[in-house]
């Protein structure tokens, strides 16, 4: 599995499309930093962009990279390989080399800043860490979606349509609930209805550790008193946790079971 992995990151990383996506990062953080001077501000401006644009990225780089190198993943097929470790090779390989372009792309301008001695490094650390989890999360979903998908062309569709209800529709419906049920107590509600979402879970986590929950009204109340906490943290990390190792387990269950 190491070779493999090695090889789709070596691939994605001679990618210019790699290298854009860390130059769009490089530049969105020193330009968000000239701009307010102040790191604390731009750490909350990129939550909302990391919160949107990373699930994107990584649901489109894993379903195409999947459909690209299908061919060279029948050759290998046909050698005395372990199903699992070729496209657990290959999803790892992709997800670390976003995760690496993440990193380096916003770690250079706010480093060049002064964020070692800045107060909001830990913030910063978690950032990092939340927009690392959501690469691994939504790049295995639209790998899973590839493996049940013959179709390319179905199988984009699909995985633009799971980032699609997972940004925008779930939020939208999840608000409608919350709106139309209002006089009854919906802490419990509220709470499940996030945890089966890693967006919203993750803009949470990152809201209530720059201790601006109250932009969030009634659940930022909810969240704080149950994430507010080091526990509840903890709580909210192992949940995206899960989130990353069971699309994962899905990937080794379908490789083993598909007829190529």
């Amino acid at each position: 599995m190491l070779k493999i992995l090695k090889y789709s990151f070596y691939d994605l990383i001679k990618s210019r499309w790699s290298y854009i996506y860390l130059l769009f990062y490089l530049l969105l953080s020193f330009v968000l930093l000239f701009l307010n001077n102040d790191i604390g501000k731009a750490v909350i401006t990129l939550m909302n962009v990391i919160i949107i644009l990373v699930p994107l990225i990584g649901t489109i780089f894993g379903i195409m990279y999947y459909y690209d190198s299908k061919e060279f993943t029948e050759l290998l097929l046909a050698l005395p390989l372990k199903r699992s470790s070729i496209f657990l090779g290959q999803y790892l390989g992709v997800s670390l080399s976003l995760s690496m372009s993440l990193i380096i792309g916003l770690g250079i301008p706010f480093i060049s800043y002064g964020l070692f001695q800045s107060a909001v490094i830990f913030d910063f650390i978690q950032l990092i860490v939340v927009g690392s989890f959501l690469t691994f999360i939504f790049t295995a979903l639209s790998y899973n979606i590839g493996l049940m998908n013959e179709n390319k062309i179905k199988g984009f569709g699909f995985s633009i349509l799971v980032w699609l209800f997972l940004a925008v529709i779930y939020d939208g419906i999840f608000l409608s609930v919350l709106m139309i049920f209002g006089d009854y107590p919906l802490e419990t509600v509220t709470l499940v209805g996030t945890i089966f979402n890693p967006i919203d879970l993750a803009r949470i986590l990152i809201l209530l550790k720059l201790d601006i929950s109250a932009l969030l009204g009634y659940t930022g109340a909810v969240f704080k008193s149950f994430f507010g906490g080091a526990s509840g943290s903890f709580l909210a990390m192992g949940i995206l946790f899960i989130w990353a190792v069971l699309p994962i387990w899905l990937i080794k269950y379908k490789a083993s079971k598909k007829n190529f």
